[in-house]
């Protein structure tokens, strides 16, 4: 199996003078209010234990107050966990002096913010190449990598504005050039898109995921909005008081929610809009199809295929190759939420 880009190990987190000495009642189940009405302290993180593989997004999600920004703010040392390891490419970070976590946060990490956290002096050209200036680099090669990024998400021509000249998504925009200028591997995104409207919101989902087919970063990224997360996750994991619920492949998590914060989390998706032909799919049983569905189609296009007909069954292709096939009823049961505390079975 691959190693891990990040791995977070046994992380705890509480906010509090005597942090330290309150870890243990955590571990023998001592709740979030309890810590803070018996101690004064506030339990932040519990027990976190993720692997963010190479070249993936991993997103993590929750409602306000889950932990969600608490633990991105961790892989950069922006906070000090009280238990836990953080390991980067295999190196413990907590490990590393002062010097060695700068460099770290310079070549080895960049980070978009909800708020764009653009200069305001400086123009969208210098605001770009900002992770490259603080380095000493030279000014020719700032200027080149910076326009490139900024060509890159469809700022050309701006480079000499100002941010209050940009409108929300064209400033985001800029923040992500300037992610991209530092060419980090990894990218940390903290609830970026959440300042944005909808349909400009949309817009930067499609386009991280159109540059994310190129460049293959390491992604984490966090959000409130289910439907967000499902659209860009390759791995999701779900927060509740600071401890995970849930964490696995997205598709898999929405037809198999693991207890009823879950379940409730996810009743309302669209599932016809989210759920993919793959992972609903049954293996090959027939010779004879109504046609053919790309496994990576979801199931709201097959349904308009099959003019809702649930008597149709449909070959399933992965490029040129046949992976199964996926019967119209298997589909409409996969439609349904699951029932609570009831096991969902497509097959």
């Amino acid at each position: 199996m691959t190693t891990p880009k990040v791995a977070i190990r046994g992380l705890y987190k509480i906010f509090g003078a005597n942090d330290k000495d309150l870890v243990s009642l955590v571990e023998q189940g001592m709740d979030k209010a309890t810590l803070l009405e018996k101690h004064g302290h506030v339990l932040g993180l519990q027990d976190i234990d993720i692997d963010m593989q190479p070249g993936e997004i991993t997103v993590i999600m929750g409602l306000s107050g889950s932990g969600k920004s608490t633990l991105i703010r961790h892989l950069n040392r922006l906070i000090d966990p009280t238990a836990g390891e953080i390991l980067i490419d295999g190196e413990d970070v907590m490990k590393l002096g002062v010097d060695a976590l700068r460099l770290m946060r310079q070549k080895r990490m960049s980070m978009v913010f909800q708020k764009f956290a653009l200069l305001p002096h400086q123009t969208v050209l210098q605001n770009a190449g900002m992770p490259l200036s603080v380095q000493g680099i030279d000014a020719d090669t700032i200027d080149t990598a910076a326009r490139k990024w900024l060509d890159r998400v469809g700022l050309s021509g701006f480079e000499d504005r100002f941010p209050a000249q940009l409108s929300g998504g064209m400033q985001q925009r800029v923040g992500i050039a300037r992610a991209l200028t530092a060419n980090t591997d990894i990218m940390l995104m903290d609830e970026a898109f959440s300042a944005l409207d909808p349909l400009i919101r949309t817009d930067m989902q499609d386009l991280l995921l159109e540059l994310q087919q190129e460049l293959h970063k390491t992604i984490v990224f966090i959000t409130h909005d289910l439907d967000e997360a499902l659209k860009l996750a390759d791995h999701l994991v779900i927060l509740k008081d600071g401890a995970i619920v849930q964490q696995g492949e997205p598709q898999n998590i929405l037809l198999n929610p693991c207890d009823p914060y879950i379940e409730d989390f996810v009743s309302d998706i669209n599932r016809g809009r989210v759920l993919r032909v793959g992972s609903v799919m049954q293996d090959l049983q027939q010779d004879s199809f109504d046609g053919d569905v790309s496994v990576d189609s979801n199931l709201e296009s097959l349904i308009a295929k099959s003019d809702g007909d649930t008597s149709q069954v449909f070959r399933v292709l992965n490029g040129d190759k046949v992976v199964g096939q996926l019967d119209m009823k298997v589909l409409v049961r996969a439609l349904v939420p699951r029932i609570s505390g009831q096991p969902r079975s497509v097959k």
